[in-house]
């Protein structure tokens, strides 16, 4: 490279950083007075004497923008702009091609092999001064594309990340909400799945069963028996999602709840006779509609007050929560013994509720399953109930 100097400063940045600039010549003292008029101006400048030397420091050491002869021993500027043109990390690289030979061809030759700018020997000082200015502000907006690039995919991975977070989770909700009533079930997802660890606890037991089933289904026709579960199981699950219960055990006409697990509330007993009587309640129109059609069905419950064994039980593909014990058997043999529209309590339940519900008691039960007969009470309704 031929040498006019000129020398006025340049503001060089590439974003916030001084720009580098690679100067490559064949030429020694061609690319040491290139080098410092460059540095004049605020860039930081390396060399380097040969095509393989200029691919070598730009892979330890990637500049902003290339000034390189086109004629050097070896590499020369064509080839060495090939080469990074192939690479993904240089293919945006700004490259200036220099040379002395004729400007047409060279010039065609060059933007073939991917120069982004060419000027002939000797060289115009100013000119570069221009090309190098206008070169690193492109270079400088390509930086603040890929920068904006690669935060929109840091963005994006966050986003799938949590947006497979919040499937996963309205998944495991989903099959929690089988179990548990939205809130309980909500707050197990966000983070309280201890809660379904085993352990033990007092809680109160609901059994409901349909009195007649076994003979409407023998009766009845398989799309009656099934209008039949549908109209029971939307009423009882919209009650019982209401109170707040879990759902134990929900095998056809058999359905168990329980309350006071997996989270402690407040009068768990009261909260369970008040939903058996509102189940009485909603099952009564199912009940006279099926009676007009000639079919004669009804709802027995039984409810039970006691320590269980309560947490997650199953296989691979299947868990579910239960509870485990005394009460739950019991809660079910009362259920086998109340009639058609009745509920059947037992004593620790009576005593719970025998402030704020009409009772009455019931012979001692001998139940199956158990070696002493039970004190069981008739549940008639709330006081002050109208």
């Amino acid at each position: 490279m031929s040498v006019a100097a000129q020398s006025k400063p340049d503001v060089a940045t590439a974003g916030l950083r001084v720009a580098h600039i690679l100067v490559v010549d064949d030429q020694r003292a061609n690319v040491e007075m290139a080098a410092e008029l460059l540095r004049v101006r605020g860039y930081r400048v390396d060399t380097a004497i040969s095509g393989e030397e200029a691919l070598e420091r730009i892979r330890v050491s990637p500049p902003d923008l290339l000034v390189m002869d086109i004629v050097m021993p070896g590499l020369d500027g064509y080839e060495v702009c090939r080469r990074l043109r192939a690479r993904e990390e240089t293919a945006l690289l700004p490259i200036v091609l220099v040379t002395s030979l004729d400007p047409y061809a060279e010039r065609l030759k060059g933007i073939e092999a991917g120069a982004d700018d060419f000027l002939s020997k000797p060289v115009n000082w100013p000119e570069l001064f221009a090309r190098v200015r206008a070169l690193l502000r492109i270079k400088s907006l390509q930086d603040e594309v890929r920068r904006q690039a690669e935060q929109l995919r840091e963005w994006n991975a966050k986003l799938e990340e949590r947006v497979r977070k919040q499937v996963s989770a309205i998944e495991r909700l989903g099959r929690l909400k089988r179990f548990f009533a939205q809130p309980v079930a909500e707050a197990i997802v966000a983070g309280g799945e201890e809660l379904l660890a085993p352990h033990r606890r007092e809680i109160t037991v609901v059994f409901l069963d349909l009195r007649g089933f076994t003979a409407f289904t023998d009766r009845a026709d398989p799309g009656d028996v099934v209008d039949l579960m549908r109209a029971y199981h939307a009423a009882m699950g919209r009650i019982v999602d209401a109170y707040g219960g879990t759902l134990e055990h929900f095998a056809g006409d058999g359905v168990m709840i329980f309350f006071n697990d997996p989270v402690p509330i407040d009068k768990p007993a009261e909260r369970a006779v008040n939903m058996a009587l509102e189940l009485q309640r909603a099952f009564q129109p199912i009940a006279e509609n099926w009676a007009e059609r000639g079919h004669s069905v009804g709802l027995g419950i039984g409810i039970a007050q006691g320590e269980a064994t309560l947490g997650v039980i199953g296989f691979e593909s299947r868990w579910e929560y239960a509870a485990i014990g005394n009460i739950p058997n019991l809660a079910a043999r009362l259920c086998g013994e109340a009639r058609a529209g009745e509920i059947l309590i037992d004593g620790q339940t009576e005593r719970d509720i025998a402030h704020v519900a009409d009772t009455e008691s019931v012979e001692p039960l001998q139940l199956r399953g158990f070696l002493q007969p039970i004190v069981a009470f008739r549940l008639r309704g709330m006081q002050g109930a109208g």
